[in-house]
């Protein structure tokens, strides 16, 4: 009932048979938003939570808590290990599709002004501007995705294909060769301040960004 909903509403929607699939899906490909039950098989939904925020790649997403518990105490603990929302059941299906709107607007507002730094790179996301060594660089839309991107999941080796996805989107079909072209060229932007080296090739898998070990 669930996923029709949410496929109804617009909503690309994968879905797990328990706590570690769970995991096992949201490290392949991250999501927007996760709905977890408290009750699952082989991880319950407060574990998968806690181990979900130690990861930097996946702390950022928001997650929303779906329960049959209703005591105070639960909710308090829902809330504390890390979800973002916390709703009991029984709920209709346009309340949850209301509240996970709540959500991203919320996650998304949280970083309508920030900046994201790593190493020599800034990125301003709500101007889209990028400054390299303290000085405004030109980066093309694709290259831009693609450094914003790697800047927010540092320290994490990518293939070509999860780049692909994550990067230009599932339904788009391209060659995995498209990645090294854009990769090239934004090394070649980074090389003006001498900062290509943050992007490193991982042999016989894909990509990482790192600026701790470059440096």
């Amino acid at each position: 009932m669930i996923r029709f909903a949410l496929s109804k509403s617009g909503m690309k929607v994968r879905c797990a048979a328990n706590g570690r699939e769970a995991l096992e899906k949201i490290n392949d490909k991250l999501p927007d938003i996760i709905l977890l039950d408290w009750m699952m098989p082989k991880m319950s939904g407060p574990e998968l939570i806690r181990r979900l925020k130690k990861n930097q790649v996946t702390s950022t997403v928001p997650i929303i808590m779906l329960t049959a518990r209703v005591s105070e105490d639960d909710k308090v603990t829902g809330l504390n290990v890390g979800a973002d929302d916390y709703i009991i059941k029984p709920f209709s299906p346009r309340e949850l599709v209301a509240r996970i709107g709540a959500v991203l607007r919320r996650s998304d507002a949280g970083d309508a002004d920030g900046k994201i730094t790593a190493g020599s790179i800034t990125m301003d996301t709500q101007s889209r501007q990028v400054f390299l060594a303290g000085k405004a660089a030109h980066v093309g839309p694709t290259e831009y995705r693609l450094l914003e991107f790697f800047i927010t999941h540092e320290n994490r080796s990518f293939s070509r294909s999860q780049l692909l996805d994550h990067v230009w989107g599932t339904n788009v079909f391209l060659e995995e060769r498209t990645v090294d072209v854009h990769i090239r060229r934004l090394r070649k932007i980074l090389q003006k301040t001498d900062l290509q080296h943050y992007i490193q090739t991982v042999r016989g898998h894909g990509y990482r960004f790192a600026v701790t070990d470059a440096e």
